[in-house]
């Protein structure tokens, strides 16, 4: 008989957020929870952070019931990029994440809405009903969100609370739903629901849920680590641009969606809500003061946000 593999001794960090928001006493412990893990594992759970349920669940529900329309009509709508502001439909297998890794497989068992204030979609979908209102209602929840825990960054790295939020006026953060359909067939060699891959901005805010197949984090030895499902906490990970800004300290972690077990009952299917959050274009990502404190030399050259993700895509698609 073989021996049963070796799980991964690391657990991914649950923090209660509140008394930092709030103000109360026990603050300073949820910033040294938060910067252990940031440094760590790059992964973190919050509790505690006031994100209204009611707008999480319509934004959820709402999304869904684009998904389950006929796929006629999902690829007739949210195409091109001429409205600022407008929405963007990914079909099933339109993208393929471990691409940016250089790791060639088949598209990712996933579909997904998107949406920037300041990118560009197509013309918004009248079906179903309220569904742009939706959008514009969690968008806003999580930008207050992602200020309270940039806030509690600043804090734990030694800058003032204010430090980062200059660079994100007129921010180009993004906001996806994506729907990972349940597999009634075997997916294609090489194909996961999201391939593995790390994010590209400061940080990425995501509402799961329970599921079979669902995300997994990579440990420093390799090994893949199932994230938690706490109702009503979300996911918080360190992205590449905030990992540069800290000189490589703390951690932008690559993970992946995996696919459902064959052998199970019921339905895998789930859906995700991420937050993208990122900085300005014009924005300059440089050594922050602390991490490049006593002579320790700044691993990379400034370059800004814009040209940043530049730079990132081609590296991914060999451009």
């Amino acid at each position: 008989m073989q021996p049963a593999p070796k799980l991964p001794d690391q657990e991914i960090p649950v923090v209660d957020v509140g008394p930092f928001i709030r103000g109360e006493a026990g603050s300073g412990k949820v910033v040294e929870a938060i910067e252990a893990a940031a440094r760590d594992m790059g992964f973190f759970l919050v509790t505690g952070h006031g994100v209204s349920p009611e707008k999480t669940m319509r934004l959820y529900n709402l999304a869904r019931g684009f998904f389950d329309l006929e796929e006629d009509y999902k690829r007739a709508h949210g195409k091109g990029n001429s409205v600022m502001g407008g929405m963007s439909f990914s079909p099933l297998a339109d993208e393929a994440l471990a691409a940016t890794k250089g790791i060639k497989t088949p598209g990712d068992y996933k579909e997904s809405l998107n949406y920037g204030p300041r990118l560009g979609g197509g013309v918004w979908s009248p079906r179903p009903e309220g569904l742009e209102a939706a959008f514009h209602g969690y968008f806003a929840e999580m930008e207050t969100l992602a200020r309270h825990l940039r806030r509690i960054f600043c804090r734990a790295i030694g800058l003032d609370a204010d430090y980062f939020e200059a660079d994100f006026v007129d921010h180009l953060s993004a906001l996806r739903v994506i729907n990972y359909p349940d597999q009634q067939v075997d997916p294609l060699p090489g194909q996961l629901r999201a391939g593995v891959h790390t994010d590209y901005g400061f940080m990425t805010i995501l509402r799961s849920e329970a599921s079979t197949g669902g995300l997994q984090v990579q440990t420093r030895d390799g090994q893949w680590l199932d994230a938690p499902s706490i109702e009503g906490a979300y996911v918080i990970n360190i992205a590449d641009a905030f990992m540069r800004w800290t000189n490589d300290e703390w951690v932008s972690t690559p993970h992946r969606v995996a696919n459902p077990p064959r052998a199970r009952t019921g339905s895998s299917r789930r859906q995700s809500i991420p937050f993208f959050v990122n900085p300005s274009k014009n924005t300059l990502i440089k050594c922050l003061p602390p991490f490049c404190a006593g002579g320790k030399a700044a691993k990379y050259e400034p370059i800004t946000y814009g040209d940043y993700i530049d730079l990132k895509t081609r590296q991914a698609f060999g451009r």
